[in-house]
């Protein structure tokens, strides 16, 4: 019955990826001008989901700190040779349109959902209500975290439909692993130990490599002012979701 429990509430925070379906609602010019926002709202998202969740987590199970950070220089570096080798795939020469980040930001999500998933998965092996809480939690966390997601894919290039589809694909493997979670759960405690800082490493990557550069790059001063503020924002929230779990 629990393992029922777990997968309702795995599906429920992969529906929480169609967040971005508010923007159907939006008319193109606004939605254009508050795209920055919330890539500026994904980059501090990404930070602060990195150095105040996923990272503490990983070292609260590790035996030995220097494997979370070892894992976490290997995310990072898997990330900048995936974007390498998207770049070289899809441009040749001259300037290129193509961005990679979008795809980027998919597979952090992914493996970003993955430990979710394990999270939910593990939790109501111990109890329904355990597991409630732990659900709640982590649907807090994806809410701002998905909408700035869905404003990065729109921010590179893509349409909303596919954005959409994308974003609620990635959030899928919520679900595996809340069935990894559940079924494994004893085991789970290593194998988090060495996702949590390799999703870390890459989400470091996304923002500082690819997200916070889109904000230096903006011209107009107001917005650029505006997009800086969401940045804050975005740690802020993490922040503030680190304070609460917490107490």
């Amino acid at each position: 019955m629990n393992l029922w429990w777990a997968l309702g509430a795995s599906i429920v925070v992969s529906l929480i990826s169609f967040i971005g379906v508010v923007s159907l609602i939006l008319k193109e010019k606004y939605l254009n001008s508050i795209l920055i926002l919330l890539v500026g709202l994904g980059a501090g998202g990404l930070i602060g989901g990195a150095f105040l969740h996923l990272l503490p987590e990983a070292l609260e199970k590790s035996t030995d700190f220097s494997h979370t950070f070892f894992f976490t220089i290997a995310g990072f570096t898997c990330f900048f040779i995936l974007e390498k080798y998207f770049y070289w795939r899809h441009c040749h020469k001259g300037k290129c349109e193509f961005h990679a980040f979008t795809y980027l930001n998919l597979v952090g999500d992914a493996v970003h959902n993955l430990i979710d998933g394990l999270i939910i998965g593990a939790s109501f092996t111990i109890d329904v209500n355990v597991g409630m809480v732990t659900t709640i939690a982590i649907v807090l966390h994806e809410i701002p975290q998905e909408l700035g997601d869905f404003g990065v894919l729109l921010y590179g290039g893509w349409g909303k439909a596919k954005a959409l589809f994308y974003n609620f694909l990635s959030a899928t493997t919520a679900i595996l692993g809340t069935l990894l979670g559940y079924y494994f759960s004893s085991q789970i405690s290593g194998l988090s130990g060495l996702l949590l800082p390799f999703a870390a490493g890459g989400f470091i990557y996304i923002a500082a490599c690819d997200l916070i550069p889109e904000l230096h790059r903006q011209p107009d001063q107001k917005k650029a002012a505006w997009s800086m503020l969401f940045f804050l924002l975005g740690i802020g929230m993490m922040a503030l979701l680190k304070m609460s779990h917490h107490h």
